[in-house]
């Protein structure tokens, strides 16, 4: 399954936030689905979308309710330097 999630440019974002995103993304869909070997991809485009390749209408579903509650928790997860 590879997960692809874009960010409008127009959104600002810290220095890092891309890559702690990948990273938190990561770890928390590799915890709903562990016999997934999943990639995650995050970055800047025209506007903001969620693409899953390989994966089921359910399985983009919880991804998408993933990457919602990853994006609401990131005081918790992400510590600019």
């Amino acid at each position: 399954m590879r997960i692809e999630v874009t960010i409008a440019k127009t959104t600002v974002l810290p220095a890092g936030a891309i890559d702690a995103l990948t990273t938190e993304l990561s770890r928390r869909i590799h915890d709903q689905f562990p016999d997934q070997n999943g990639q995650v991809s995050v970055r800047y485009a025209a506007g903001n979308n969620l693409t899953v390749l390989g994966g089921a209408k359910e399985d983009k579903d919880r991804i998408s309710e993933i990457l919602q509650e990853t994006w609401e928790s990131a005081d918790d997860w992400f510590n600019p330097a």
